[in-house]
């Protein structure tokens, strides 16, 4: 595990060389949407919004609920101090103020989940997903919430989350290949009588 100080003077994978002052209020904004994975239901509501386009929201929802989940699951085992930083006003920007293990950033797990699902399923929705995914994981690094280890590790589980449970689904709408035989078979039997 890296350590939990910053390496002295040094660049180390846990080094945040962003500003300690409090950040503009879009990012706390941004930070406090996306507690508990509001932020991606509202995605999901207009991702849904136009018709047949239901399957990319769906997913996108199913994932980012898994990663939420595996990230709580994760936290519970890891048990990781979060950065020292209290008095900083870059944390005291934030509304809440998180006191459960730092690794991995649930946040950035929630929002990679959801955004490789989507990208997956509709290229094109993804892409739209992708900075905003981007933005939320950068809002738990400016607030100083996270160690940057923290959200990396988060963002690459939740991509992981993601691409299984858009595997697990299409999986789940392919029919076997015994069934389409009898579907074909069934369907020329009824047409030549």
């Amino acid at each position: 595990m890296p350590s939990e100080e910053p390496q002295g003077g040094g660049d180390g994978p846990d080094e945040n060389d962003l500003p300690i002052t409090r950040p503009a209020w879009p990012v706390t904004a941004l930070s406090t949407v996306a507690q508990g994975g509001v932020l991606w239901v509202v995605v999901a509501a207009v991702l849904a919004w136009r018709p047949g386009r239901r399957r990319r929201a769906g997913r996108g929802l199913v994932a980012g609920a898994a990663g939420m989940a595996a990230g709580h699951a994760v936290k519970a085992v890891v048990r990781r101090r979060r950065p020292p930083a209290e008095r900083l006003p870059a944390r005291r920007a934030l509304p809440e103020q998180p006191k459960s293990s730092a690794f991995p950033s649930t946040h950035a797990t929630t929002a990679a989940a959801f955004t490789v699902a989507v990208t997956l399923t509709a290229p094109a929705a993804g892409a739209a997903v992708a900075p905003l995914a981007a933005a939320v994981c950068y809002s738990r690094l400016r607030t100083r919430a996270h160690w940057p280890t923290d959200v990396y590790g988060g963002a690459a589980m939740g991509a992981v989350v993601g691409g299984l449970v858009h595997r697990r689904l299409r999986r789940g709408r392919t029919p076997g290949r015994w069934s389409r035989r009898r579907r074909c078979a069934g369907g020329r039997g009824r047409r030549g009588g």
